[in-house]
């Protein structure tokens, strides 16, 4: 079986034992931003080479408090009862501080998401965590879709 990117790091660099259910949301989340963002940034360098500013602001709009709460919000049905209870936990955590350009309501729907990627990555299944990103961001393209046929406005 092919080692994930994970386990490769691990061998490389001195190692804790540690089991993931005792890791805090917030050290989940802190992880899981880092892997959210390497994933949004591979996205976005897929599509072509661009200028750095280019491939800059693409990657903003979707390593947004609020789009990832967007995200998150969309995925929540797809999620097994073991992930929701740890998309709960970061949802419920409380961090020391929140975003200056989103609500505090976005922001831990955020942080709920990241704590989710960062569990999800210590147990080496980011396939899980693509798909459900893929379904995140390709129900936000629906909804966009509709909305210029039907002539909505989103007001979020």
């Amino acid at each position: 079986m092919e080692e994930t990117f994970r386990q490769e790091i691990l061998q490389h660099f001195p190692k804790k034992e540690t089991d993931i259910r005792t890791y805090s949301p917030l050290a989940l989340a802190f992880l899981g931003d880092a892997v959210y963002s390497l994933v949004i940034r591979t996205m976005v360098v897929s599509k072509g080479n661009r200028q750095a500013e280019k491939l800059h602001n693409e990657t903003r709009s979707y390593v947004s408090a609020g789009k990832q709460a967007q995200i998150g919000r969309r995925i929540w049905e797809k999620l097994t009862e073991e992930e929701k209870m740890v998309y709960k936990r970061g949802r419920n955590s409380s961090p020391y501080h929140h975003a200056k350009h989103a609500s505090l309501a976005d922001y831990m729907e955020a942080t709920a998401l990241e704590t989710l990627c960062g569990y999800l990555y210590l147990q080496d299944q980011m396939e899980r965590f693509l798909e459900l990103l893929e379904y995140g961001i390709e129900e936000e393209k629906q909804e966009k879709i509709k909305q210029v046929k039907y002539g909505e406005k989103d007001f979020n």
